[in-house]
């Protein structure tokens, strides 16, 4: 029951945070001017700065709260860091040097003293673009994380010792699923006498992405982040999949792609083209799978709620909300499962490679 109330009372912070992105303006204005995609891709896109919270005050102002992230740019040879609240919400200019750089619409543009920027038939932006290493929020939810993940491996590490001890506290947490993760991934596809060089990368993977699938769905600061949804991250996490996968590979797994024992030669030369391509579209399906599913979790609930301003009606509220709760629910769920099936295949490409054929 304890726990109920607290989900309950996330859900209430998380519709009550999008009421207010939505109140920025008058009342009035909002039947009139809100937009769905636009409040949708405001909560799933990376940002410069991490927003906290928007209100408008009685006079119509709009006040915007929000934590400022380290832009660092590199252009013409010289490197520039600041913050990104030179900004001011992309409002305006920030002067370093000879140059103006302009804010528009998440990306950083270098325009004249006047911050025009220029278009061409298609509508996309000419301007030039300095290369940005800054720390956007994405970024910043990912180091994050990567500290939760220390400081849980660490304190459940010092529990251990030259004497065995009951498990308790932390330790009790996650020795089960540190457990489950070698008996039923990688001991299940790798196999016992290959499974341990590979168990501290299947670890990180699985409370990495576990853990940004759970950050992300809290509603406020220091949440609200898609990082597991940025198909950046889960390009690199497949990346490092296909390169362990490879690099693994034995002699048996080589040839079984390229010259497979038994079968005629032309027949040879079409299964390898197809192999080769397997090799490639594992990586691809790792990381289209984890990306849509994240953020399409982001994207459901986001819209059931803005059917209550799309169609202008408070009646409609109480089935938004519910069917809100319950997809809130189902990306508890889904943020574990796809941490899960990321490692589990992971797991079972690393073991196909490593498996040695008898024939």
């Amino acid at each position: 029951m304890r726990h109920t109330k607290q989900v309950l009372i996330l859900i209430a912070i998380f519709f009550s945070s999008l009421v207010t992105y939505a109140s920025d303006k008058h009342s009035e204005e909002i039947e009139e001017e809100f937009d769905a995609m636009e409040m949708i891709n405001h909560h799933i896109a990376d940002a410069h700065e991490w927003h906290v919270i928007s209100y408008a005050k009685q006079s119509g102002e709009e006040v915007h709260i929000a934590i400022p992230l380290p832009i660092i740019i590199f252009h013409d040879g010289k490197l520039r860091v600041f913050m990104s609240s030179a900004f001011h919400h992309g409002e305006e200019l920030v002067h370093k040097g000879d140059d103006y750089y302009k804010l528009y619409h998440e990306k950083i543009y270098i325009t004249d003293a006047d911050g025009a920027i220029h278009y061409d038939e298609n509508h996309d932006v000419l301007n030039e673009k300095p290369w940005d290493f800054s720390i956007t929020k994405n970024v910043a939810s990912m180091f994050m994380s990567a500290v939760i993940i220390l400081l849980l491996f660490i304190l459940a590490a010092r529990r251990y010792g030259p004497e065995p001890k009951a498990p308790k506290g932390l330790q009790s947490f996650l020795e089960p699923l540190i457990l489950f993760v070698r008996e039923d991934i990688g001991i299940a596809q790798i196999g016992k006498e290959k499974y341990e060089r590979y168990m501290p990368y299947l670890l990180t993977v699985f409370f990495f992405i576990w853990i940004n699938n759970l950050i992300g769905l809290v509603p406020f600061f220091p949440g609200g982040s898609n990082l597991t949804g940025n198909i950046s991250v889960t390009m690199l996490l497949a990346l490092i999949t296909f390169l362990v996968t490879n690099f693994s590979g034995t002699k048996s797994y080589w040839q079984h792609i390229f010259w497979m024992p038994g079968v005629p030669a032309p027949i040879r030369i079409l299964l390898s083209a197809i192999e080769f391509i397997g090799i490639l579209t594992k990586p691809f399906a790792l990381m289209i799978r984890l990306m849509a599913n994240i953020t399409a979790g982001h994207i459901i609930i986001l819209s059931l709620f803005s059917l209550i301003f799309v169609m202008k009606s408070l009646a409609i509220a109480p089935v938004s909300i519910l069917m809100s709760l319950m997809m809130f629910m189902l990306e508890l769920l889904v943020a574990a499962l796809q941490a899960y099936i990321f490692t589990l295949l992971s797991a079972l490409f690393i073991g196909m490679a490593v498996h040695e054929e008898e024939h």
